[in-house]
């Protein structure tokens, strides 16, 4: 169920945005489907790890924005895990 929570709070928010956040959904999407696709579940820890992850990895300037607002997102956004 608290997948269910993450997934939802998070489109739900970044729907509501339009087009304003185009390119932090887009990444927000690939991280969400790659962790299924690895553990089979999404937690909030996982999200924010693997964009920690990117964030340490990256070197394009834009692209660390990018990172960074998704990273400010999910924070934001997303209740606190469990585990």
């Amino acid at each position: 169920m608290q997948q269910n929570t993450i997934e939802s709070d998070l489109q739900s928010y970044l729907h509501s945005t339009g087009d304003q956040y185009a390119e932090e959904k887009e990444v927000i999407g690939i991280i969400v489907k790659s962790l299924i696709a690895e553990r089979g579940r999404v937690t909030n820890k996982a999200i924010i790890m693997s964009l920690i992850a990117e964030l340490e990895s990256a070197t394009d300037i834009e692209q660390l924005d990018v990172l960074r607002n998704c990273l400010e997102i999910v924070v934001g956004r997303t209740p606190n895990d469990e585990d």
